[in-house]
């Protein structure tokens, strides 16, 4: 087995004290051989409050095609509930250009956009977690990936080593007989 030093010194070039914290991390477990095995999607920190996982529904409901269905029908049934009103009472609850639907309309806008807001930060929360954790596995695989080039390159070296010295007692062999 390999020591972390060893393979900072050797396979990345610098002292094992210079790397940070992540790099650390991976040097030992290649030096180790374990695996780095972690979900990054359940890396999000502590568990999510109730604010959280109400403004993950929000965003996810508020950019569906479900919602955007039943946003139409609303205003549908708002424009065609005042011109029945108007029709058969003439009078409306809210009267042509539906100040009280834009009001809620404003509304609507002014709660939904913060909790989106809120939603797209744990979002990029979890891919920082997720772009951090490819690292580290990518970084594994390059060092494991040279620490295997290195010792195959020992062997090959041995091998061929071994190879002269058969060669070599070979012609001393047939030299004489020459």
């Amino acid at each position: 087995m390999h020591k972390p030093e060893d393979i900072a010194s050797t396979l990345l070039g610098v002292p094992y004290d210079s790397l940070d914290e992540r790099t650390k991390k991976v040097t030992r477990h290649v030096a180790g051989r374990t695996h780095i095995a972690r979900n990054p999607s359940q890396q999000t920190g502590d568990s999510t409050s109730f604010g959280q996982r109400a403004a993950d529904a929000v965003a996810s409901f508020g950019g569906s095609w479900p919602f955007v269905g039943l946003f139409a029908l609303t205003m549908l049934l708002w424009v065609g509930i005042n011109a029945v009103l108007l029709a058969y009472r003439g009078a409306t609850f809210d009267p042509y250009p539906y100040i009280l639907l834009n009001l809620f309309l404003s509304m609507l806008a002014a709660i939904q956009a913060p909790v989106i807001l809120m939603s797209q930060n744990r979002q990029a929360q979890k891919d920082r977690i997720t772009v951090e954790h490819d690292y580290e596995v990518n970084l594994k695989a390059e060092l494991e990936i040279m620490l295997l080039r290195e010792t195959q390159w020992k062997e090959l070296l041995d091998i061929q080593n071994e190879q002269l010295k058969l060669l070599s007692a070979q012609v001393a062999r047939q030299a004489p007989a020459a």
